[in-house]
């Protein structure tokens, strides 16, 4: 039985510098390995997991809330990793430090 249903996740951005070029990239190399869709929606837009510049163009601050959907295969613990991710206090070292 194929169950695809979508499940959608709320998740709130913890990580101080927001959503920039570096948490974009892991999290689009996460849904690249998606055997389906994540689908981002913010106040600012919504974006398939799949663009970079897409998941850029939304502007994610520290504190913004977004709902996760994700459509496919296994799409619970999907939705549940990428909500994670979300919330993610990355640490880069030397970010920052000009």
């Amino acid at each position: 039985m194929i169950q695809n249903i979508m499940v959608e996740v709320k998740a709130v951005i913890k990580n101080e510098a927001g959503i920039h070029c570096r948490p974009t990239a892991l999290l689009t190399q996460a849904a690249a390995g998606y055997k389906g869709t994540i689908t981002v929606i913010a106040p600012s837009g919504t974006c398939h997991l799949g663009s970079a510049l897409e998941l850029l163009m939304l502007g994610l601050e520290q504190g913004t809330q977004i709902a996760i959907q994700a459509e496919g295969f296994d799409e619970a613990a999907a939705a549940a990793k990428f909500k994670e991710l979300f919330e993610t206090e990355f640490d880069f070292p030397n970010a920052g430090q000009g």
